[in-house]
């Protein structure tokens, strides 16, 4: 018989003790623990940002030095992770110069928590379509030797989301963390080592 869903686990209730507004925090210090993707004087950009826990770790993360800039369709309390700044949109519709401007220049870093409002029916089909939205918008965002954390459900379509990021990274790692639920299929892919894809040449037409 399965066990009942534990919703006051240890992490969320050590990130009650520890300051942080959800458990969700613990992954991105643990990712960061083994992977360490964002640094000191980092420029990170936090899709699907709120309630905010991520952008509480990596403002720590970067230091006096650095800049976290957070997207989400609801809005983050301005206290959440002082010196970071929020942009309230959807990422399909978010134009990328906005994002450029608050930064000042291109990410060093770009996280994705994103998950599609679960159904049971099709949900990993629409968080690998978030993922590729990611992958969509890093050409004018993410630095080149850049680095990448995004949350996927793994489901049918999970390889060939794979491939498509290492022809990206030359550095990509599936893992989950353990302050992730037992029961869910979330995984996250961690890619280093950013390498833009080449422009594709318009042909000369024949005279």
């Amino acid at each position: 018989m399965p066990q009942p869903r534990k919703l006051h686990d240890r992490y969320f209730k050590q990130a009650k003790a520890e300051g942080y507004v959800a458990r969700s925090a613990y992954k991105l210090l643990e990712i960061n623990s083994k992977f360490r993707i964002v640094r000191a004087g980092d420029r990170v950009l936090d899709l699907g940002c709120a309630p905010g826990s991520w952008m509480q770790v990596a403002t720590k993360a970067v230091g006096a030095g650095g800049l976290v800039v957070g997207v989400d369709l609801q809005a983050v309390g301005p206290g959440i992770a002082p010196g970071a700044a929020t942009v309230q949109g959807d990422i399909f519709k978010v134009d990328p110069a906005t994002l450029l401007e608050l930064s000042g220049s291109m990410f060093d870093v770009i996280l994705s928590d994103m998950a599609p409002a679960t159904t049971g029916h099709g949900d990993d089909f629409l968080s690998v379509r978030l993922c590729r939205r990611v992958l969509e918008i890093l050409p004018p965002l993410l630095s080149p030797g850049g680095s990448l954390a995004m949350k996927v459900l793994e489901g049918e379509e999970f390889p060939e989301l794979l491939r498509e990021v290492r022809a990206l990274f030359p550095r990509v790692k599936g893992f989950k963390p353990d302050s992730s639920r037992d029961v869910s299929r979330e995984m996250f892919i961690v890619a280093d080592g950013y390498r833009p894809p080449t422009p594709t040449r318009p042909l000369r037409s024949a005279t």
